[in-house]
């Protein structure tokens, strides 16, 4: 386990749905902060092309020069705060016991069991609730529906 990172938790289906609309709401203002800070990196790449320190603008460089202009240095500081918040952000998300898995798209798993095995509960911004599961190594394109499982407990 990573340095200040909270025990894995294993949730029942139930449990981790109880969660869905505090994460729902958590994710939604999450995913707004993302893209305003996408809009200020996009608006500081204008104004400074060199700001970006990786083909493809995938890092940005918001260390302060000399020769920035006021202008530059309040993006680069508005940068910075919004990504330190949307840190802060998504380690909340997990300290309710999620495991996030691609912020970009608000897609959240929680560990859970289906059959007696450990899975992971999927939940993707903006479902209402936790109504797929998959495998720990399959990923999104290996959701399977949680009908049938409530089905089988059923019968």
């Amino acid at each position: 386990m990573a340095a200040g990172r909270s025990p894995v938790r294993v949730l029942t289906i139930e449990q981790a749905n109880a969660l869905v609309p505090e994460l729902g709401r958590r994710v939604a203002e999450l995913l707004l902060r993302s893209g305003r800070v996408h809009g200020l990196v996009g608006e500081l790449q204008s104004r400074a092309p060199t700001a970006t320190a990786e083909p493809g603008g995938h890092v940005v460089d918001v260390t302060m020069r000399p020769g920035d202009s006021s202008e530059i240095r309040r993006l680069k500081r508005d940068i910075a705060e919004g990504v330190r918040g949307i840190r802060r952000g998504w380690s909340e998300v997990e300290e309710l016991g999620a495991v996030v898995k691609d912020p970009r798209t608000g897609l959240v798993d929680f560990y859970g069991r289906v059959d007696g095995r450990l899975v992971c509960l999927c939940w993707k911004h903006p479902e209402t609730s936790i109504e797929h599961y998959h495998e720990l190594d399959a990923g999104l394109a290996g959701r399977k529906p949680l009908t049938d499982v409530r089905a089988r407990t059923l019968n």
